[in-house]
């Protein structure tokens, strides 16, 4: 069987300050929602909180950011990082992910659980993927 091809997006490893710095921003973001009960922002920051640190640590240690539509395909670059090779990181990722459309597009309220589990989830991937990138 043949591997599946994932679309990716050669970057500049430097820039991986930026999508830092946006994972901080929406780290801060779901902290603030989190305090004001605004679940939904919970959620959204928290997804999005993930891919920045995701693209962070991508472009980072392979110079490359996934270029496809679904972040799934940016989870099973992940595991291509020695330090998060498809352990409880690329799970954690892969659980935070899942909940995108749930959050932005079902007909429905994100309830106060949903988004203590998701901030719960994203705290520990975050505060993982910051620990293995320099902060200069």
């Amino acid at each position: 069987m043949t591997p599946r091809k994932i679309k990716t997006i050669a970057v500049n490893k430097g820039d991986y300050r930026i999508y830092l710095k946006k994972a901080d921003d929406f780290y801060r973001m779901m902290q603030k929602a989190q305090d004001s009960e605004a679940w939904t922002a919970v959620g959204l920051s928290a997804v999005h909180c993930a891919i920045s640190c995701c693209d962070a640590l991508l472009t980072f240690h392979m110079g490359v950011r996934s270029g496809g539509e679904d972040h799934m395909n940016a989870a099973d670059l992940l595991s291509g990082i020695p330090a998060f090779g498809g352990g409880p990181d690329v799970g954690t990722f892969k659980r935070i992910i899942a909940k995108k459309s749930i959050i932005a597009y079902e007909c429905r309220e994100f309830r106060r659980s949903e988004a203590v589990d998701i901030a719960k989830l994203t705290e520990r991937f975050y505060k993982r993927a910051i620990s293995g990138l320099p902060r200069t």
